[in-house]
């Protein structure tokens, strides 16, 4: 069973997401533009090797995903276990892979001591970098900007490349994320982006 797109992401509804972000002013992450001739499916890679990028510092798992030609779809699962068996080292050193982190944060990866009041500090500060780890809106907004920031300077333009917000999806049940998947895995195929796979002889 699934709840509505606009409901708000909660971890004690479900672990299990499927979000959607659509481009905007006719924009292209991927195929052939057929009023223009130019080609995107290099964007393809674009989106793929972000997703796995963040999923390898984050505590967020992909269960499926689909570049469409001006959209696409991942579902999303929140691995909180992950995230709090985190240590403080490798919250750190997994947002660093991200942003750059403050001083302190800098100075405790180099080893340095630390007084208790910094290292209290730097804990508050890690509190919430653990939480934006398993943080589904943080982690389509590093995804989303990355893209837009490669696309918009691709196509000599600025402003916006994503139509607002992403919109997401809670699958409250082993059969809801079962059909979603199921869905996201046909979209291509569906529009015709490609072929349907075969089974070797």
């Amino acid at each position: 069973m699934g709840l509505p797109r606009k409901s708000p992401i909660s971890l004690e509804a479900t672990p299990y997401y499927h979000c959607v972000s659509r481009c905007v002013r006719r924009a292209f992450l991927c195929g052939r533009d057929e009023r223009t001739g130019r080609c995107f499916e290099h964007r393809r890679q674009w989106i793929e090797d972000r997703l796995l990028e963040l999923v390898g510092v984050s505590a967020l798992d992909i269960c499926a995903y689909a570049v469409m030609s001006n959209h696409y779809h991942v579902v999303l699962h929140i691995n909180a276990a992950q995230a709090e068996a985190w240590t403080l080292h490798e919250v750190v050193d997994r947002w660093h892979q991200l942003c750059k982190g403050s001083p302190l944060s800098q100075r405790f990866a180099r080893n340095e001591a630390l007084h208790a009041a910094e290292l209290a500090q730097l804990e508050e500060v890690a509190a919430e970098w653990r939480a934006r780890l398993m943080d589904i809106r943080w982690f389509m907004r590093m995804l989303n900007e990355s893209i837009a920031k490669q696309a918009n300077q691709e196509d000599g333009c600025t402003g916006r490349f994503w139509e607002g917000r992403f919109k997401s999806q809670a699958l409250l049940d082993k059969r809801a994320l079962a059909a979603c998947m199921a869905y996201v895995d046909l979209n291509p195929i569906r529009t015709k982006m490609t072929k349907p796979r075969t089974t070797l002889p």
